[in-house]
């Protein structure tokens, strides 16, 4: 995008000089003709082009101005490392696109290696979805680790890199284990119901530990009880209450392991 814009500002810088160079040096045809006349000829035109240039290019190419219009991040972010933005805050910058606002997003940022940052994105969000923008949602973010200090929202559409990130982030805060993804990946989907919840006090990264009782309903119809914990961020407490139906997965051959599958966003 910057050589776009170099490149835009070079042509009317250009544009400029050359109506100002012909207006100078303009010689009249005729002694009758009157004076100034080198600064009203069609070159007068280019003056014109020239700013409307400028501001087409800068408006177009600023930040979540291209994404909203080909729905993809930008080149320079495109191949970045993949990231989990957690939303600090947001406001509208004043700017629109077919009367979509385009909003800036404070994130904590942790990036792959698990290291924490904060930056900011802009992105085009339709209205219809900016009831969905709240401090605590979480994002994959594209950002390069040389300049923390921009992220793009991922738009690659890519939801094996975004569960990877996820993934590992819970596994190097004590929230998971890769033997429960494993049992999550390649266990039976199933459901099951919540009989019983406990909170066993501890706490890690902001996670309560919970106790559940479950009913778990196997295949053929048939279920079985079994208890499991599992760590929750303060709004996910709501999904486990007594009574409610959850998605869990389980390996058939050790039915008192179960995993229960919680969106991330609750």
């Amino acid at each position: 995008m910057k050589k776009i814009r170099l490149l835009a500002s070079a042509l009317a810088a250009l544009m400029v000089g050359y109506y100002v160079y012909h207006a100078v040096t303009y010689v009249p045809t005729s002694e009758y003709e009157p004076a100034g006349m080198g600064w009203l000829g069609f070159e007068m035109a280019l003056p014109i082009l020239a700013s409307t240039l400028i501001v087409l290019v800068f408006v177009f190419t600023g930040e979540g101005i291209v994404a909203a219009f080909t729905g993809h991040n930008s080149a320079g972010f495109r191949d970045g490392l993949t990231g989990l933005g957690t939303i600090e805050s947001f406001a509208q910058t004043g700017l629109t696109l077919n009367d979509q606002p385009q909003i800036r997003i404070e994130f904590r940022v942790e990036g792959a290696d698990g290291k924490l940052f904060h930056s900011s994105a802009k992105i085009i969000v339709p209205i219809t979805q900016l009831a969905l923008l709240r401090p605590g949602v979480v994002l994959p973010v594209r950002y390069l680790p040389e300049r923390t200090d921009k992220v793009e929202v991922d738009l690659s559409g890519d939801a094996s890199a975004a569960q990877r990130a996820m993934n590992e982030s819970l596994i190097r805060k004590g929230i998971t284990t890769p033997h429960k993804l494993d049992i999550a990946e390649r266990g039976i989907a199933t459901q099951a119901v919540v009989r019983s919840l406990s909170v066993t006090g501890t706490i890690r990264d902001g996670h309560s530990e919970v106790a559940l009782g479950l009913v778990v309903t196997r295949p053929d119809g048939s279920a079985f009880a079994t208890r499991v914990t599992k760590f929750l961020a303060p709004g996910s407490v709501g999904q486990v209450q007594v009574g409610r139906v959850l998605r869990v997965h389980y390996l058939p051959e050790n039915e008192s392991e179960v995993v229960i599958a919680l969106p991330v966003n609750a």
